[in-house]
């Protein structure tokens, strides 16, 4: 006999009703922003009513999971394609409205046990594996590729030769790093929002670490933001909107936040080759279609648009607000070097996340009788990778000197606005309240 109530029933039953609105949101919210970006870029279309599928994929890329291309185009031809990207504006879309959803049934509770947190994201978790499958095996398709004019289209249809090109998903990886996707946000929630409530054992190491990751992930939504305005501005000013508006639903971090890496003093290697290639800032495609493999830093991009210096300026402002606040949410009388190894550790973890999910990887070919040779006018190649522990070694740097600073300033701050003072005690001055640290 269950010794279950009738009240206890009917909160599992919310509960799972409250998981299952938020991967739902979650999945709205990524495929409207895929959608739409996917819209702008053109994709509409894709022959045989493939833009449903293409936006799956897309959902699917943007959550880490992994596709795999290929090509078939008989016995007189050779395919060759290969795409690694992360779309980090679905993937940021996807992120807030999980997190928000996740956080949301706790927001009113001072502590919460392991076991009940556990259940509630394990209740998230089992319907996004489901969503995961789901995708992963909508997200197939195959596209018949054009051969043009000219010799090549002369010799398809000489020995009836029709190219395709498809693409499928790897479902393993796909729920795999799917999985990992949404463990990361849901650490990363409670991280960020000091009201959440943490099992007994945890809130001490854990509200240790909580300044310094509020002050990052505010540092890289004020980039988005940013790149947001900038590229409102573009889109109104020099013509070719919907170009602009396809970076901004798809790739928006994918440029703001390497933009921020460039501003420490970070380089990056990157190259576009043939006709290949995605809409992106003038300048920038500028650099990579150099002869050999480009490097990406203040120095290149200033030697063609002095403005890029603004990248330096923006970055140390930025990051020094985020130390400021991260010293603030800290608890009162911390060591300000205490405060400086903190933003240290997380600026460089931040750096090294960019990094990683900031690359970019793609290549496609056609050979018909060896004419094209998987490299000529049917063929191209985009890579923009980092230099990656270059980039997190000037990461600690900055980190040291945005977080003894922040410290500095926000003790100067409290200092100069005094002590907060509490309800009045009788005489007809209020008693100075002792700063408390929340988390």
């Amino acid at each position: 006999m269950s010794s279950r109530t009738p009240s206890d029933r009917a909160a599992t039953r919310q509960s799972w009703l409250q998981a299952l609105v938020t991967v739902l949101a979650a999945l709205v919210a990524m495929g409207i922003v895929a959608a739409l970006g996917l819209w702008a870029a053109g994709a509409t279309d894709l022959p045989d009513n493939a833009f449903p599928r293409v936006v799956t994929a897309t959902v699917v890329t943007a959550v880490g999971g992994s596709l795999e291309l290929s090509g078939d185009a008989g016995g007189f031809a050779d395919t060759d394609a290969g795409l690694t990207v992360l779309p980090l504006s679905v993937t940021l879309a996807g992120a807030l409205v999980i997190a928000r959803g996740f956080l949301r049934p706790l927001r009113h509770r001072a502590v919460v046990g392991a076991p009940e947190l556990a259940g509630w994201a394990g209740r998230i978790a089992v319907l996004w594996l489901l969503a995961l499958l789901g995708l992963a095996f909508a997200a197939r398709r195959t596209f018949e590729v054009p051969l043009g004019e000219g010799v090549l289209n002369d010799l398809g249809d000489l020995f009836d030769i029709a190219p395709e090109v498809g693409f499928t998903t790897d479902v393993p990886l796909t729920v795999l790093f799917g999985l990992l996707w949404l463990a990361g946000v849901l650490v990363l929630a409670l991280l960020v929002r000091r009201a959440a409530p943490l099992p007994g054992r945890l809130p001490r190491p854990v509200t240790s670490m909580r300044p310094a990751a509020y002050a990052m992930v505010a540092l890289l939504l004020a980039y988005v933001v940013i790149g947001l305005v900038v590229g409102l501005v573009v889109a109104g000013t020099r013509g070719h909107p919907a170009d602009t508006f396809a970076v901004l639903l798809l790739g928006l971090p994918n440029l703001a936040w390497p933009a921020f890496t460039i501003g420490l003093g970070a380089t990056w290697n990157g190259r576009v080759e043939g006709p290949f290639g995605l809409p992106m800032p003038h300048v920038l495609d500028e650099v990579l279609r150099a002869p050999d493999v480009s490097t990406l830093n203040l120095g290149t991009f200033t030697e063609r648009d002095g403005r890029m210096w603004w990248l330096l300026v923006v970055a140390a402002v930025l990051l020094l607000a985020a130390g400021v606040v991260a010293a603030a949410r800290s608890p009162a009388g911390m060591p300000a070097w205490r405060h400086a190894v903190r933003m240290a550790v997380a600026l460089a973890l931040t750096v090294l996340m960019i990094g990683l999910v900031g690359r970019i990887s793609a290549h496609y070919g056609l050979s018909v009788l060896g004419i094209g040779d998987l490299g000529g006018g049917l063929s191209g190649r985009l890579y923009l990778r980092p230099r990656l522990w270059g980039a997190v070694g000037l990461a600690l740097l900055w980190g040291l000197v945005a977080g003894f600073l922040g410290a500095l300033l926000a003790r100067w701050a409290g200092r100069r606005s005094g002590p907060a003072r509490g309800p009045s005690d009788g005489s007809g001055h209020g008693k100075p309240v002792v700063p408390e640290w929340r988390g």
